[in-house]
């Protein structure tokens, strides 16, 4: 079953004795002897050594073997122990030579029975004692434990700043988890709306998968990411709560507008709603998510990357203020514009910079990029992967002719009403996005230059010219030569099944 001990003793077979004792056979039989006795010993320790739980049944145990007593036989849990001669056969070889070996382990009445151990001529059965699921339940019982202390442990310099919530709290939040207050939903989470406290606080509960493996890992990150960044473009964690049976709960402040991911495209999904955003409003989400950006990058101890920047990831207040959430893939790096390299991809097809997913390399740039794609979304309404005419169903792809031939009347989302205002807002917005979704990340701008470009701070962009149309600046950067074969490979990847899931809110490649 996994749990297995080897433990060898030497000695000399002792089967083969001869017919006129000597002193020295005489001294190896009592060797023999000794030998045998600690043999013995030693399996009457390790027996009792497991203690009277494994050997007495609980109260609790004995009631589920008169609920389920067909099931008894598949219950048990046995101590093997195994005689043999190393794979040799002990009746060949020589006698001096030999020696004999015993190996214990844990094992299943199934995987005895399959063992067939009373019929295989070249091992022994020993001994073979009933351990009952008392052992394997309690040890599983304090390995969850340990788990739990660990992360405790782990947690414990930033639990103090936060609400520790019991699950009942949770519970009664969530009305048990009703599927009316689900708010999202995400690869290994779930996010329901719920009210706490005397003063009945709306928030945000993520509950996180506890069938994951890497569950208290990803739970542990993103408390003492979200716990240290303070910044009114980012949604803030309240609280937390460790349940080791139910699981583990994340809790964020409640943010009442919706996700953008809602206003950009929920006409496409068929669900009728409020009106398209107006250019004022894309414009301040611009600004505002840039910021909480820029902060990430550079306005915390470490700088954060977040990884996954996309629309169902900004949330709008009921005053349009954009506010970054879900922090469940970001991680930390040592500096700006210093890379690392990741073993899994882990983002949205669509929102992943081109070193990221074919090489794995994460910084600062990534999250630029990401920001660039949803910059496009804002300015076309368009998704950055749907199904559309041929050409079309990447949005970058899309875009990038259309920037270099400076046809920026084309990018504009049709429902938008252009003016003498806005249209420099567009213009700077579209500025920003070329810039943003430079193939290269080397020449990729930092999220600083980024900022200053959508504010209309810079004036002129180094290394880059500037069009005669609208004023907008477009990107002329040598881009990164990528091979057909890659770029149809990635497209046809992210496009698997688009068709099908046009109605879910995005494509994810956890």
């Amino acid at each position: 079953m996994g749990v297995s001990r080897r433990t060898s003793f030497t000695n000399p077979l002792h089967n083969q004795i001869s017919p006129i004792p000597s002193p020295v056979a005489a001294a190896d039989q009592r060797h023999c002897n000794h030998n045998e006795l600690k043999i013995k010993t030693l399996l009457h320790k390790m027996i009792w050594g497991f203690g009277l739980a494994c050997l007495l049944p609980s109260v609790k145990d004995e009631r589920e073997r008169e609920k389920n007593p067909n099931n008894l036989e598949h219950n048990k849990a046995w101590l093997l122990a195994e005689s043999g001669g190393c794979g040799a056969d002990l009746a060949s070889g020589d006698p001096q030579s030999v020696h004999s070996s015993f190996r214990f382990s844990l094992c299943s009445q199934v995987e005895l029975d399959s063992m067939n151990v009373a019929n295989n001529s070249s091992s022994a059965t020993v001994l073979m004692v009933n351990l009952d699921n008392g052992f394997t339940d309690s040890w599983s019982r304090e390995l969850k434990w340990r788990r739990i202390e660990s992360l405790e442990r782990s947690i414990s310099p930033v639990a103090h700043a936060l609400i520790r919530f019991s699950y009942g709290e949770i519970l009664s939040a969530t009305r048990s988890f009703s599927q009316g207050r689900v708010l999202g939903r995400g690869a290994l989470s779930c996010v329901f709306r719920g009210r706490v406290g005397f003063l009945r606080t709306s928030v945000a509960i993520k509950k996180l998968d506890k069938e994951d493996k890497e569950c208290s890992k990803a739970f542990c990150r993103e408390l003492m990411i979200a716990s240290s960044l303070h910044n009114p473009n980012i949604v803030p964690l309240m609280g937390f709560c460790i349940d080791p049976d139910e699981g583990l709960f994340l809790v964020y402040k409640y943010v009442s507008g919706g996700s953008l991911e809602r206003y950009l495209h929920e006409k496409k999904r068929g669900v009728k709603g409020g009106p398209s955003l107006p250019c004022s409003v894309r414009y301040k989400v611009a600004v505002g998510i840039a910021e909480a950006i820029g902060y990430l990058h550079n306005g915390t101890e470490k700088c954060v990357v977040h990884r996954d920047i996309k629309p169902s990831n900004i949330l709008l207040s009921s005053k349009k203020t954009p506010k970054l959430c879900d922090f469940g893939l970001a991680t930390w790096t040592a500096a700006p514009s210093v890379p690392f390299l990741c073993k899994t991809v882990k983002g949205t097809f669509g929102y992943l910079a081109p070193e990221y997913f074919q090489h794995g390399k994460v910084s600062d740039k990534t999250d630029v990029y990401a920001f660039g794609v949803v910059l496009l979304e804002l300015i076309s309404g368009r998704k950055p992967i749907e199904a559309r005419g041929a050409g079309e169903e990447n949005l970058v792809v899309w875009a990038k002719p259309l920037l270099e031939q400076e046809a920026i009347e084309r990018l504009v989302d049709p429902q938008l009403t252009l003016t003498s205002k806005n249209s420099n807002q567009i213009s700077r917005m579209v500025q920003a996005a070329a810039a943003c979704i430079n193939s290269e990340e080397s020449r990729r701008p930092n999220i600083d230059e980024i900022i200053a470009i959508i504010r209309g701070e810079e004036s002129d962009c180094p290394k880059r010219k500037k069009s005669s149309t609208n004023g907008c600046i477009v990107d002329c950067y040598p881009q990164l030569q990528q091979s057909r074969s890659e770029m149809t490979n990635h497209l046809a990847l992210a496009m698997l099944g688009v068709s099908e899931l046009e109605d879910d809110d995005h494509l994810n490649c956890r």
